[in-house]
């Protein structure tokens, strides 16, 4: 069916966008915040996607989109980088207001340590695969800058927030990745899957949503400060 994926991305966001109204989290207020970091991030994420595309990482489904490119991309896959940090946002904002406990600096220090490790690993053993060196080369930028520059002191809940959006992320990214909609070439990753998805997956979607989680906070505390 061609509305496939504008239908996973509709089913994506349709929640969020509903609940944000609610009157405890007020989600909705925030808002202002997102589409700056959003149009940052999604600028620097749709040029590896048109990269990607181009050189034959992923392509996708002509049966399962409406047709309607930008770049070589479909709609639906640049709306995808809107509805997925949208969300995701969304369940780092509840996650704020209902739980208020929040991993220590130590245990925050030595989850970005792992997360460094295993980058460095990769990108040292699949230096040749382009997908791997991408994503992993952005995550260990981004974390240095984060975790050892500025010391952001909410890493610790996004690695709490990251958590809890796996499971709407191997639901939304099941159905890409076995229906299929999106198809990987496996000569340009490490190969491994999760069920029918990539492991890079996993890291390229916690680089995604760590950059718009970080202009979130900047955005959002530069107006109180300001």
């Amino acid at each position: 069916m061609k509305y496939t994926y504008l239908i996973i991305n509709f089913l994506t966001i349709f929640f969020p966008v509903v609940l944000s109204f609610d009157k405890r989290v007020q989600f909705g207020k925030s808002w202002r915040y997102i589409w700056p970091g959003m149009a940052i991030t999604g600028v620097v994420f749709l040029f590896w996607d048109v990269l990607f595309t181009v050189k034959g990482v992923w392509w996708f489904s002509q049966e399962r989109i409406v047709g309607i490119t930008f770049w070589g991309l479909p709609l639906e896959e640049i709306l995808f980088f809107l509805t997925v940090p949208f969300a995701c946002i969304f369940i780092y904002a509840c996650l704020n207001y209902y739980v208020k406990w929040q991993p220590s600096i130590r245990l925050t220090r030595i989850i970005s340590n792992l997360v460094l490790i295993l980058s460095a690993l990769l990108l040292i053993l699949f230096y040749n695969r382009l997908y791997t060196v991408v994503t992993f080369g952005l995550l260990f930028v981004l974390l240095v800058y984060l975790q050892f520059m500025v010391r952001a002191e909410w890493l610790g809940r996004f690695y709490m927030a990251f958590a809890i959006s796996l499971i709407p992320f191997y639901i939304v990214n099941g159905l890409l990745t076995s229906i299929p909609v999106v198809l990987y070439n496996d000569a340009e990753n490490i190969g491994i899957r999760a069920g029918t998805i990539p492991f890079e997956d996993h890291f390229y979607s916690m680089a995604l949503l760590l950059m718009n989680v970080g202009f979130f906070e900047y955005f959002k505390r530069r107006n109180t400060n300001g």
